[in-house]
């Protein structure tokens, strides 16, 4: 029976217990020292929808998806991911025998574990072997060589190469009937032949420890280094955000207690959050996806959480020389000194991080202009391949500048006093909010309370003379398919998007509990709006105030009513409609429609639907390139780099189609801005999918 006898050679094998616990010492003591640190953050329950949190990490860790996105990297890893795994899954089979007694490693398992233990270590050699290709050879401006980074390569290469050496001198020493299965070590075998059987267990024996004992640094070092983020990256993946996306969590200005609003000091963030910091991979996909840093601003998500990681070491370590001056910290069973030093009712002050003579975090980490320079795309979020939440610190800590500082932009203020005063950032008269919607045939909900959806038009969609022929066309396509709608006119409040993102709590709460009350007190249960920050806020963060309704952009409505037969369309002809002499069509994805909310396809199918050939934009679907007027930045001017909208508009124009169409009033207005500074007016159209409908309806 295939077989072959364990420990050939090796005396004193007994000693590998000893050493294992010593390795494993450190494991567990390192682990202990980052959870420590983690704990200093506040509590946050993540451990809802237990299943789907399972799944995640089947698909994106296992499964590599995310990864896979970008070829060469997610190829490396997934090479170098599944021949560990598999090494290691071999390696405990023979330990099961070798020191359990366990007799498994024999017959076909015994084949089966030879031939995918070669397979899969050449697998990773070739893994690591591009790795350090891409590291050393290719230098991508995103990756940030440090000395870890080249130690773990050629400890994990060293580790595989020994591992083969080892079994093709074992293999030359001695006869193996089965070595043709370790294909690896059968090859490599001749090379050795030509030893004397001493030189042979000499050299055997030697490599047998040396490998053994780079396998125990490995486990010793490993939550020391980037090793960690084998353990670190699925449990991110597991502990992941469901629910609404982008923000944090709400803030209870009834609750008195509360002391500071926002986020200014990292014990005011969630332990999920600095366990974020350590988790991250400093792979540089936020960077290369990061319409702020691509434009030229200093803003930088990759490393916005390396600092805040760099950070939380000084923090740990400050914390340290406290509690040696102040015992009363070290209370037993606490991972949180600061929060046991109060629960202990010793008399101890909990330190401030002045106290602790730290740095600040806004000002001295973070520089406060990377934080109004995030446009809240989540383009980082969506192309990292473990999860690292950006977006809602960054608005958090916007949250601590407005509303305990009162240190934002100077545009900023004038968005606020509009929106405080009318209800609009421009600061048009409120009770004007309905005229136009009302000069196109709208009726209100208060003259029209049977309507079976309530048109919700948003701020640009009411007063903004650009977006208001979006409003018009819209009106148009709903009344062509007999919809029965009405507006809420001046009782129509904007929906905070603005606010909320900009850091205006305070002002984004009480303009959404108007319009929830004015809803709710009309019985709306269904809203269509053209605008995907109204969409994304009405959707997805009015449930938690207490607005629950089905909240559709009006691409999906439109898809609705065009399978029901209730909207007709004729194809794309030749003739003088507007934009019918293009059968070509570049359509530029939301960052909040898409990222946020995952619709792609529905803008599509409409223009598909209307005769259209779609002309893909180099970034597109999830990649999408922003806008640049997201989180609040359509009222910010930009002040560093190049302009956002234009980088966006030279991608369209890249594209070779006589239209660009959006679903987005902010992308609808920075497109056009984008194509006016290029002097391409005449060229290129730039339309909201809405109004190239209007012109294909069929009578």
């Amino acid at each position: 029976m295939a077989t072959r006898e364990l420990y050939w050679n090796i005396e004193y094998h007994w000693l590998i217990y000893p050493m294992l616990v010593i390795a494993l010492g450190f494991f567990c003591y390192g682990f202990y020292q980052r959870y420590r640190l983690w704990q200093i953050g506040r509590p946050e329950n993540r451990r809802q929808n237990i299943g789907k949190r399972i799944g995640d990490v089947l698909l994106y860790g296992l499964g590599h998806k995310r990864i896979l996105k970008d070829a060469f990297p997610g190829i490396m890893h997934l090479l170098m991911f599944w021949g560990f795994a598999l090494l290691f899954f071999a390696t405990m089979i023979v330990a099961l025998q070798a020191d359990l007694g366990i007799n498994m490693f024999k017959g076909g398992l015994y084949i089966f574990i030879k031939v995918t233990a070669n397979a899969f270590g050449l697998l990773a050699i070739i893994g690591c072997l591009m790795a350090i290709w891409r590291r050393y050879g290719q230098r991508p401006d995103r990756l940030d060589n440090k000395k870890d980074d080249a130690f773990v390569l050629a400890l994990i290469l060293t580790i595989l190469v020994t591992g083969f050496v080892i079994q093709a001198v074992r293999m030359a020493a001695v006869e193996d009937p089965w070595g043709m299965y370790a294909f690896i070590g059968y090859a490599m075998a001749p090379l050795f032949k030509g030893l004397s059987n001493s030189t042979l267990e000499g050299i055997h024996a030697f490599l047998w420890w040396f490998h053994f004992i780079l396998v125990m640094v490995f486990f010793g070092y490993f939550p020391y280094s980037k090793l960690s983020h084998i353990l670190l990256a699925p449990a991110n993946q597991f502990l992941r955000h469901h629910g609404p996306i982008g923000i944090p969590e709400n803030i209870d200005f009834e609750d008195e207690s509360l002391e500071t609003y926002g986020k200014s000091k990292l014990g005011e963030f969630s332990w999920k959050t600095l366990f974020n910091t350590d988790a991250c991979l400093r792979c540089g996909r936020c960077q290369d996806n990061c319409p702020a840093y691509l434009s030229g601003k200093h803003l930088n998500p990759k490393k916005v959480i390396q600092d805040m990681g760099a950070y939380l070491e000084e923090m740990g370590q400050a914390l340290k020389t406290y509690r040696a001056a102040n015992p009363a910290l070290a209370v037993a069973g606490s991972g949180n000194e600061v929060a046991a030093a109060a629960e202990a009712d010793t008399g101890a002050q909990v330190p401030s991080e002045e106290e602790l003579g730290l740095r600040s975090l806004i000002g001295d980490v973070i520089a406060e202009d990377d934080l109004w320079d995030c446009t809240t795309c989540r383009s980082c979020e969506e192309q990292c391949p473990i999860f690292v939440e950006h977006v809602d610190k960054t608005i958090d800590m916007r949250r601590n500048l407005v509303l305990m500082e009162s240190r934002f932009p100077a545009e900023a203020q004038l968005a606020f006093r509009n929106m405080e005063n009318n209800s609009n950032p421009w600061g048009i008269g409120w009770s004007s909010r309905g005229d136009f919607l009302q000069s196109v045939g709208c009726s209100t909900i208060e003259e029209n309370p049977d309507a079976e959806i309530l048109y919700f038009p948003g701020c640009s969609g009411s007063f903004d003379a650009r977006n208001q022929k979006v409003s018009a066309a819209l009106v148009k396509l709903l009344k062509a398919a007999q919809v029965n709608f009405a507006i809420l006119g001046s009782e129509e409040k904007c929906c905070g998007d603005s606010a909320r993102r900009l850091g205006n709590e305070y002002l984004f709460q009480a303009l959404a509990q108007e319009n929830i009350e004015t809803m709710n007190g009309y019985g709306v249960k269904t809203i269509v709006t053209q605008c995907p920050h109204c969409f994304n806020t009405l959707k997805n963060e009015y449930p938690e105030f207490g607005g629950n309704y089905r909240v559709l952009h009006h691409t999906e409505y439109l898809n609705e009513l065009l399978a029901a037969g209730r909207l007709k369309l004729h194809k794309a002809g030749s003739g003088s409609e507007r934009g019918g002499n293009s059968q070509s069509v570049t359509y530029h994805d939301s960052c909040y429609l898409g990222r946020y909310n995952t619709i792609y396809t529905e803008p599509r199918t409409l223009l598909q639907a209307a005769g259209f050939r779609i002309t893909e934009m180099s970034r597109h679907h999830e990649k999408s390139f922003c806008c640049g007027a997201g989180g609040g930045r359509m009222w910010l001017e930009e002040h560093q780099g190049q302009r956002i909208n234009e980088m966006r508009t030279d991608e369209a124009m890249a594209a070779g189609a006589e239209v660009v169409s959006t679903g987005c009033p902010f992308c609808l207005t920075m497109i056009s801005d984008g194509i006016a500074a290029r002097e391409a007016v005449e060229s290129v159209k730039v339309l909201d999918i809405a109004e190239i409908l209007v012109e294909r309806i069929s009578e």
